[in-house]
């Protein structure tokens, strides 16, 4: 029986028709009895809902059919699906467009010529191999042992490396001779050098390492720590800052004819940090403007490019005035010097109370756009400012750096940051 109560809708899943979208197409003007609506006119309707009926055996296989797992209390369903649009006594149940679609029959694969014939000679290999190498096989009682989790010598004091074939630099003599190493199979001071710096470009985690290597995992783990604090030490000479002489003679053709006097360029760059489980940890740590906890710090680049200073990692809530002030920037500058950097660095006082120029693109300040100079200034800034886009861009290269960076690193997250710029 079809019903027309408001607030009728449909319980099939998926399904859009409910009582009040009927009402306002009855409502409608019909297209071949105008000007009557299609209330008053002899049209079939577009669509009726029938409810649950009561019999027992017919409700349970409308449920079943309908497959619900909360059906409502008062359950209907719309004429679109049923094959004569309506309950009738060859089709009493809704079968049509039910919102969900049975599992495919599984069907065993038929067994080709060309599949038994690979299955074949298959079986023929390994029997040619067991007959040539009896020894490949082990009983299943009696399973090798992996040497690398058994390996626990590098928890032992620093030994002289074993069999060192190839001599060290001087300056590496004292740091080779604390090499992590195994008397039975010794690892060359370049191969953990390698893998130190494997981890830094690439992020190999700990356990492929150790198989690349053939070492245990704790071997590796503690290599990598020893490595990096010897080249934090080794490399905190190649980032210099560079006389002005020499900023002169190397400055780039689109520094010269406007910005000659350009010292150096500045900008952030960030790094994202796992969720630290302290609130008050996680807090530091939190940018508003990335809506995410980064580590922020300040890098700083000739107009060549050369990275000339890279401070130490901070929170994402610090701000650049903060960074700029106490990560020792300000005190490498000298009177005279000429900075660029973006908008949002807001250090234009702290550098005229030390005689220092800042160029930066103009803002608006209230006005309606800027003028003609000032958005010729603007391009020639952003022109210019390319270089230390590029020098961050070879910093990010280093997937340690571009990956999340787990809480346990960040001890050693001002290392890394100052061995990728010096490298």
């Amino acid at each position: 029986m079809a019903l027309q109560s408001s607030g009728t809708t449909c319980a099939v899943r998926g399904c859009t028709c409910n009582q009040t979208k009927l009402n306002l197409w009855l409502k409608e003007q019909c297209y071949i009895h105008k000007p009557k609506v299609r209330a008053e006119c002899t049209c079939e309707r577009r669509y009726s809902f029938h409810r649950l009926p009561i019999e027992d055996e017919a409700k349970r296989n409308w449920l079943k059919n309908l497959n619900l797992k909360k059906p409502p209390k008062t359950l209907y369903v719309c004429s679109f699906h049923f094959v004569e649009k309506k309950p009738t006594e060859d089709n009493p149940y809704p079968t049509l467009f039910l919102g969900y679609e049975k599992p495919p029959e599984k069907r065993r694969r038929l067994l080709r010529r060309d599949d038994i014939y690979t299955c074949w000679l298959a079986s023929e290999l390994d029997t040619m191999d067991v007959e040539q190498n009896p020894t490949s096989l082990c009983d299943a009682q009696t399973q090798w042992s992996d040497p690398w989790m058994e390996d626990h010598t590098y928890s032992k004091g620093p030994t002289i490396p074993c069999g060192l074939t190839l001599a060290p630099p001087p300056e590496l003599q004292p740091a080779a001779s604390y090499t992590l190493t195994n008397n039975a199979d010794c690892l060359l001071y370049t191969d953990q050098i390698l893998m130190t710096l494997m981890k830094l470009r690439q992020n190999f985690v700990i356990a492929d390492l150790a198989k690349r290597f053939g070492k245990s995992h704790g071997q590796v783990s503690k290599t990598v720590k020893f490595w990096i604090d010897v080249l934090y030490k080794h490399t905190k000479d190649l980032i210099p800052w560079l006389p002005r002489e020499t900023i002169k003679a190397t400055l780039p053709e689109a520094f010269k004819d406007h910005f000659p006097n350009t010292t150096c360029i500045i900008d952030c760059t960030e790094t994202v940090l796992q969720k630290a489980k302290n609130l008050y940890s996680r807090s530091e740590s939190y940018s508003h403007y990335y809506a995410s906890n980064y580590l922020v710090a300040l890098v700083a680049t000739s107009p060549s490019g050369l990275v000339m200073f890279i401070s130490e990692a901070y929170g994402g809530n610090r701000y650049i005035r903060y960074i700029a002030q106490n990560s020792g920037f300000l005190d490498c500058l000298r009177p005279g010097d000429e900075v660029m950097a973006d908008r949002g660095f807001t250090i234009r006082d702290l550098l005229e109370e030390r005689k220092v120029n800042l160029v930066m693109p103009a803002f608006t300040r209230k006005q309606c756009q800027l003028t003609n100079e000032e958005v010729t200034h603007t391009r020639r800034i952003a022109h210019a400012r390319i270089h230390i886009e590029r020098a961050i861009r070879r910093l990010k290269v280093y997937k340690h750096r571009l990956q999340t960076l787990l809480i346990n690193l960040v001890p050693e997250f001002d290392k890394i940051l100052q061995i990728c710029a010096a490298i």
